[in-house]
């Protein structure tokens, strides 16, 4: 029998909140051995074989396992009533793409985002009963996704910043993500105290789980209210995909958030 495992947060309880490891799926060679990733190589029926053992361990059919295919961007899609069940299977698939957050109200159905390096951060309101995965790469973050992601549950659902939790889950560390200059002339230009998120080795780093908590932090939401899980995909790659040191044709950790 086929057993994800998962790393679980404690966010409240009125959610569940984690991210997938390596463990417990039927994927080979890059992709051992738990993935449900479509889009980087793995194989479809290998693939197929997680997500329902994901769903079994859940308690969710297929169609309330919703996951975008991410673009590095940072456009965000609700899953409410009308997306769920007034959509066509093919106009579900066809409305994931191009997404990089993903946020719902719906009781019963696990949203999540796919990483392997980049950082996820999920978004809890338990006083409106809503939350958010969101994929924030270096990119999505020197595009402030995260911040796009609290408006836009504020816009939606009436969320308030103060009252948000996040947690900042498996992702590259300073020490483990050397950059190029011009990676670090993006950050930059898109103005953010560079003093509080690089630091210069032979080579610039930046450290992607400070940068999102600023952003958090800038918004409104309490620090204490902010969890970094502390755990680099790099040094960790045994336990967590990393595409840095395993190459892009690996597997993704998957970090989701599912409502009581």
């Amino acid at each position: 029998m086929i057993q994800p495992v998962l790393h679980q947060y404690d966010m409240g309880p009125g959610v569940m909140a984690f991210s997938s490891t390596r463990h417990g799926g039927v994927g080979k060679g890059n992709y051992a051995s738990f993935n449900i990733n479509y889009y980087c190589g793995d194989n479809p029926e290998d693939i197929e074989a997680n997500r329902g053992a994901l769903c079994q361990l859940l308690g969710v059919d297929r169609f309330h396992l919703v996951y975008p295919h991410q673009v590095h961007g940072d456009k965000v899609i609700i899953i409410d009533r009308q997306w769920l069940e007034s959509m066509s299977p093919a106009e579900r698939f066809s409305s994931l793409e191009g997404k990089d957050a993903v946020m719902t109200n719906l009781a019963g159905v696990c949203i999540g985002v796919s990483t392997a390096d980049c950082i996820p951060v999920l978004l809890y309101d338990a006083a409106h009963h809503a939350c958010c995965a969101v994929h924030a790469g270096w990119r999505g973050t020197a595009k402030r996704i995260v911040q796009k992601a609290v408006a836009a549950m504020a816009a939606e659902y009436g969320s308030s910043p103060q009252q948000l939790k996040a947690v900042i889950g498996p992702g590259i560390s300073l020490d483990s993500f050397e950059v190029g200059d011009e990676v670090y002339e993006q950050f930059e230009q898109a103005d953010f105290d560079m003093s509080l998120i690089a630091k210069k080795y032979k080579k610039w780093h930046i450290d992607l789980w400070m940068c999102n908590r600023i952003q958090l932090l800038e918004m409104g939401v309490p620090y204490a209210q902010i969890h970094i899980a502390g755990i680099c995909t790099y040094t960790h790659y045994r336990d967590f995909f990393s595409a840095r040191r395993m190459g892009i044709n690996s597997g993704r950790i998957f970090s989701g958030l599912m409502l009581k």
